[in-house]
């Protein structure tokens, strides 16, 4: 079947080709004291279903997830199991009428059953009446779609049987097997949403099946033959506009138009959807093969970057420049990054409806420097912002620099001198001064419509290293990040976030999904990775005798530890550690015991930290540094000892064995009946290929780790800050929020107790911008060494004073995962914010509020770090934003240690149940006049009732 849907023409079915008031109340728990946006110009209407189509591969979530219904190309490699929405369906593209010979199903539909052909799309015609269909259909072609996750169906070609049915009689035939198919897909699948692609004469049999009715082409049409946009005639548009009344009035089902109009011509796209609107119909208008996100009854925010980037050779992603300087300020701004290899092609087509902007981080020069600087050329000449750092990737010539706005500057610096003549403080000299170097320098200065932010000279050699232009902006090396070799560190030279900002023209008023705050209260976790868990401790903690004949092994202490605190951990073993196939079989038996111990706790949950805990990801996988000692994935028939830190006798590498085996073994040997691992956490230098994450994937759990934020007082830079994670080959990685106590203790050389030092690490990542949540990351050995448990128990004492929220690291990667997904929309003064409903923060500009009286899905907002921490109840929130000095005084949660489910707000206060994870707290503000209630409706789950009832 065709990658995009029919274009049908005419009158006839003929087919064509801080708290804001002085009072507020804390109340005791259990235990204790518990660039601007395009508007939208064709906002939703509430009374009907807003649906998007997107056929193209790697199809845009965070776009998608805006709408109730997305439908999608099944071909494409998309995982709707990987993006589970409460808000969205996804549909798969379903042909009914015809079939593509590139189908799966294809060699094994019976030929007899073809009745035909559509030159236009090489496609065969179905014959709707052979008695086998309905069936056939229903197992090859729904059931396999049900099965990848997708519960709605865009049933397209229903009208194809006109082409091949040429009496009443067959007409009629035809006609009742295509109403048979359609029950037979709602009688396998009853909860399936169907959208029927035209089918009109069959409407008064399956009217009731049906979520939608789709038709194409109401103003502006796709001809297929002819590869061309055209103008719809008024006789056909009165013809379906007869359809479109008669579906509305007598079924009372919405109606939706697929329109069509060139992908750079968004204005076309915005009339045509304004126009389709207005007549009470569902609009979406994209391009002719429906592969461009395109305008339908709203238009999300653009959330990607792309990263343009030249990361040596054989470098995995996670250390390459884009990932480590680039990344944690984008995610800040609120966006999702792809990251393109500059030795690759470039990303072809109108990159304007995915991306919010690119931008370059070069090097060197690049291999195919004419094919790139067309590109480049193109994207400066399509509008689309574009930063770049460190060089152009291509040497300047007087044709490129005059549509940049730049002057090639001839000659170089006098007597080896080069000088700051002046820069802007406020975007440059952020972690450091400007330091130029007269030996490696850009000779470019910017013209009358660009503005400097880094003045350079040298007598008459005068050059700008910095700079905003019409179409974004530069900082040339060493003007970005600037390298302190001699340290292993650096420093941002540049103002990261107000850089990429002003270059990309960012909005600074759009909500930004949160991950490190829920309901105002900083998130905290902890997670311990496996290795160490056969270690016998060196010292005695007084619970225990440790002895040759009772000895204690780090687990025991690291139990009593996480018994008596009670803090949330996601706690893994590696199994080669405690299998008897392992080096410890003599005492494996007792690990594995000792093991089901700790995952008994119920602040524990299950993770697996591999079956060897691989060293060097890219060796064990034959996907690094050639070599003899290379592992390959194919059959996994060699070994390299050198690349796994457990010895396994006769051990052949696979990426099945180290990930969905050790998980059964632990399910199956270690773990609680009903506590199952939940976390693979990556091991070794976590540099884990894509894959080796696909396999996470397929096995059904979340994963961790990777990424380096190590910011103390010692390494005061944000360069020393990691993002959210990467995206390998369709698949996430998550990174841990900060780095375990190996690299606070010298790689575990001493001193024992260095691991306090995290404290620095939590507090710089908090103040004067919470660019992170806590995580008190360690390993088993902590469990040895009496100075590395002593420095433990103070770091779990000093966070669990604090105002925070404990959560596990699971759920923490599920809001890292629900920031990808997350559609934000603007509709004049008014937002709204979609995602799965796991990430219930967003983050408004200082000094800026949610306006309570008329949000929905949003339970109050507290002041913060960075900026005002709006608390959302669920997956989707609405809401205007004003200015904190105008915030009406009323009743509100300040903030809460927990998941704030069933808020409800009344004319005279509010209520809401609090599930947390420790004694739950909560605060209220603007309470003077109000009755507080409370329930608590279950102890062990830290379950809380609250009503707010206020006087007039």
């Amino acid at each position: 079947m065709p990658l995009t849907t029919r274009l049908w023409y005419a009158a006839r079915p003929v087919i064509a080709a801080a708290l804001v008031s002085t009072s507020a109340l804390w109340l005791p728990s259990v235990a204790a004291a518990t660039g601007t946006p395009e508007p939208s110009s064709v906002p939703s209407a509430p009374s009907q279903p807003s649906v998007a189509f997107y056929y193209g591969i790697d199809p845009p979530v965070e776009l998608l997830s805006g709408y109730d219904a997305a439908v999608v190309e099944p071909d494409s490699g998309f995982n709707p199991l990987a993006h589970r929405l409460p808000h969205t369906t996804w549909f798969a593209y379903a042909s009914v009428g015809e079939v593509l010979p590139s189908r799966s199903y294809y060699a094994d539909l019976p030929k007899a059953w073809l009745a035909g052909h559509n030159e236009s799309w090489a496609s065969r015609v179905v014959d709707q009446s052979q008695p086998g269909w309905p069936a056939f259909y229903v197992d090859h072609v729904i059931a396999p779609l049900w099965d990848k996750g997708y519960r709605g169906f865009f049933l397209d070609t229903l009208d194809s049987w006109q082409l091949v049915a040429k009496t009443d009689a067959e007409r009629a035939r035809q006609q009742a097997g295509l109403a048979a198919v359609i029950r037979a897909v709602r009688a396998r699948y009853p909860d399936a949403k169907l959208i029927f692609n035209r089918g009109f004469e069959i409407l008064p049999q399956v009217h009731d099946l049906a979520y939608a009715v789709a038709f194409e082409s109401l103003y502006r049409g796709w001809d297929q033959a002819q590869q061309r946009y055209v103008e719809v005639s008024q006789a056909d548009r009165d013809w379906l506009l007869a359809q479109a009344s008669t579906i509305r009035t007598q079924y009372h089902l919405p109606v939706v138009s697929i329109d069509y109009c060139p992908p750079a011509d968004r204005a076309c796209a915005r009339d045509t959807a304004t126009k389709i609107r207005a007549l009470g119909i569902v609009p979406y208008v994209t391009d002719g093969a429906l592969s461009t996100m395109g305008i339908g009854a709203l238009e999300p925010l653009r959330r990607r970057i792309l990263v343009v980037q030249d990361p040596p050779a054989r470098t995995d992603l996670n250390v390459s420049p884009g990932v480590r300087f680039l990344a944690m300020p984008l995610n800040y701004l609120g966006y999702r990054i792809d990251y393109r290899d500059a030795s690759e092609p470039m990303p072809q087509g109108d990159l304007r409806n995915r991306y919010a902007g690119i931008v370059l981080w070069m090097n060197n020069d690049v291999p195919r420097p004419a094919d790139y600087r067309a590109w480049l050329a193109k994207q400066i000449d399509a509008g689309l912002p574009v930063a770049v750092f460190t060089s152009f990737g291509i040497q300047l010539d007087p044709a490129l620099a005059q549509k940049l706005d730049l002057q090639i500057v001839p000659g170089q610096p006098a007597n080896g001198k080069l000088e700051v003549e002046s820069y802007d403080s406020k975007l440059m000299g952020f972690e450091m001064k400007p330091r130029p170097d007269p030996h490696d320098y850009t000779a470019i200065r910017v013209g009358t419509q660009s503005r400097s932010l880094l003045r350079l000279r040298s007598g008459n050699f005068v050059i700008d290293g910095a700079a905003i232009t019409p179409w974004g902006g530069y900082a040339m090396r060493p003007f970005g990040v600037y390298d302190l070799g001699a340290v292993n560190q650096a420093r941002w030279v540049t103002q990261p976030l107000a850089f990429l900002r002003a270059a990309l023209r960012l909005p600074a008023d759009m909500p930004v999904p949160d991950t490190t705050t829920e309901n105002g209260r900083r998130l905290l976790m902890s997670h311990i990775d496996g290795d160490g868990f056969a270690s016998r401790a060196e010292f005695s903690d007084g619970t225990a005798p440790n002895t040759d004949a009772a000895p204690q092994y780090s687990g025991d202490v690291l139990y009593r530890l996480l018994r008596d605190s009670g803090m949330p951990t996601t706690v893994s073993l590696i199994e080669g550690e405690v299998s008897d196939d392992g080096p410890y079989k003599a005492f494996a038996a007792h690990l594995r015991t000792l093991g089901t111990r700790i995952f008994q706790l119920p602040n524990v949950e299950v993770g697996t930290h591999t079956y060897t805990h691989p060293l060097q990801w890219m060796r064990v996988t034959g996907l690094g540094v050639s070599s003899t000692k290379d592992v390959q994935t194919e059959g996994g028939s060699q070994v390299n000892k050198d690349g796994l830190s457990i010895d396994i006798p006769g051990y052949r590498f696979s990426i099945d064995r180290e990930i969905e085996g050790s998980i059964d073994f632990i399910d199956r040997q270690i773990a609680p009946a009903n506590k199952p691992v939940s976390m693979v956490l990556w091991s070794g230098d976590c540099q884990v290929p894509a894959p080796v994450l696909k396999a996470a994937y397929d096995a059904g759990v979340l994963n961790l780790n990777g990424g380096d934020t190590l910011i103390t007082k010692s390494y005061p830079s944000w360069t020393a800050i990691a993002p959210l994670g990467v995206m390998k080959g369709g698949y996430y990685q998550v990174f841990a929020p900060n780095q375990n106590e190996e690299l606070y203790t010298g790689l575990w050389q001493g001193p024992f107790y260095g691991f306090t030092r995290v404290l620095e690490t939590f507090a710089m990542t908090d103040q004067p911008i919470r660019f992170k949540p806590m995580d008190i990351y360690y390993h088993m050995f902590s469990g040895t060494k009496y100075a590395s448990m002593k420095a433990l128990r103070e770091v779990f004492d000093t966070v669990l004073q604090q105002p925070v929220t404990p959560v596990f690291t699971s759920e923490y990667a599920r809001k890292v995962l629900d920031f990808l997904d997350a559609s934000i929309t603007r509709d004049g003064e008014r937002w709204t914010v979609r995602d799965g409903g796991q990430l219930r923060t967003v983050r408004l500009p200082p000094g800026r509020v949610p306006d309570l009286t008329n949000a929905t899905g949003v339970a109050s907002y507290l002041p913060g770090p960075g900026g005002t921490y709006v608390h959302l109840t669920g997956g989707e929130a609405s809401f205007a934003v004003i200015d904190q000095s105008k915030a009406p005084r009323m009743p509100y949660l300040a903030d809460a240690n927990g998941v704030i489910d069933n808020f409800t707000r009344t004319p005279s206060g509010f209520s809401f149940d609090l599930r947390a994870r420790v004694a739950p707290q909560f605060r209220l503000a603007n309470t003077g006049a109000c009755r507080v209630t409370r329930h608590t409706l279950s102890t062990d789950a830290h379950l809380l009732h609250v009503d707010v009832a206020c006087d007039a």
